[in-house]
């Protein structure tokens, strides 16, 4: 059954694919029915991914969530799939919770890379998205393209505006389902809170797994600086930038397979 009772919650998920062992956790807002970006990885891999709490098919409790959630979430899930140890890709806001779950518990986590992602505290912070809740579909859609690409700049929104049109569109979209779907919202809401205080900084240099920081040259959500943080702080971790933004796992196609080869060597 796709839907698992771990600790407070019923949490929607899937396993696709064959091979070695992966957990995919995905960013901010993702939703299985739309966002999957696990899928190429289950071309490699047995890959088991699922909605975070308040987002998707899982539940939504009343907040407020914290990171430690996440992670004890996504460990409890291993342990009702019976998943002793496997890889762990985290995206994004996924990055965070995978860092969480590699230092909560390291001897469950073969390799672990961590995409666009930051470890708050001196390491610097991803971009407080939760701002644009308080921002007009367009201040929001405009705030957002820059932040997600640096080239996207104001000459470049001039220069594409149907790129914008669609990103105000999606905008106005997303506010219309959270109005019939107030559980959405607040979920929601109640990640990108755990998100701004996520700070794993000062234990980062007890992960001893394997571990690939692999971020977009372009992007300024988890813009390259953190990630040069990260890895100053995990000495044996290797580095890469790829051609993109915050999105350079769908923008770059070398990242994905160089990702799948990073994951696919010897222990």
């Amino acid at each position: 059954m796709p839907i698992h009772h771990v600790r407070d919650i019923d949490l929607y998920a899937e396993i696709a694919g064959s091979g070695p062992r992966l957990l995919f956790l995905s960013g901010s807002g993702a939703d299985l029915r739309t966002a999957r970006g696990h899928a190429p990885f289950a071309e490699a891999f047995e890959v088991l991914t699922f909605d975070q709490r308040g987002l998707g098919r899982s539940g939504k409790p009343d907040g407020p969530y914290t990171m430690a959630d996440y992670a004890e979430d996504a460990l409890a899930l291993l342990d009702v799939v019976g998943w002793e140890t496997c890889h762990v890709v985290g995206v994004s806001f996924g990055g965070m919770v995978a860092q969480e779950v590699a230092l909560r518990a390291p001897d469950r986590v073969r390799r672990l890379v961590l995409c666009c992602s930051s470890s708050g505290g001196a390491g610097g912070s991803s971009y407080p998205i939760h701002e644009y809740l308080d921002l007009s579909p367009e201040e929001a859609a405009r705030r957002s393209l820059v932040v997600q690409d640096r080239r996207r700049d104001a000459a470049w929104q001039r220069a594409h505006p149907e790129a914008v049109t669609a990103a105000i569109e999606a905008r106005e979209l997303q506010r219309r389902a959270w109005a019939a779907d107030p559980a959405s919202e607040r979920g929601y809401r109640g990640q990108l809170a755990a998100r701004w205080a996520h700070d794993t900084y000062e234990r980062l240099p007890q992960l001893a797994m394997p571990v690939l920081i692999a971020g977009g040259t372009y992007d300024g959500q988890a813009p390259p600086e953190n990630q040069r943080a990260i890895h100053a702080l995990i000495p044996h971790a290797d580095l890469e930038f790829f051609e993109g933004g915050h999105g350079f796992t769908r923008e770059d196609p070398t990242a994905v397979p160089r990702i799948i080869e990073w994951l696919s060597r010897a222990d």
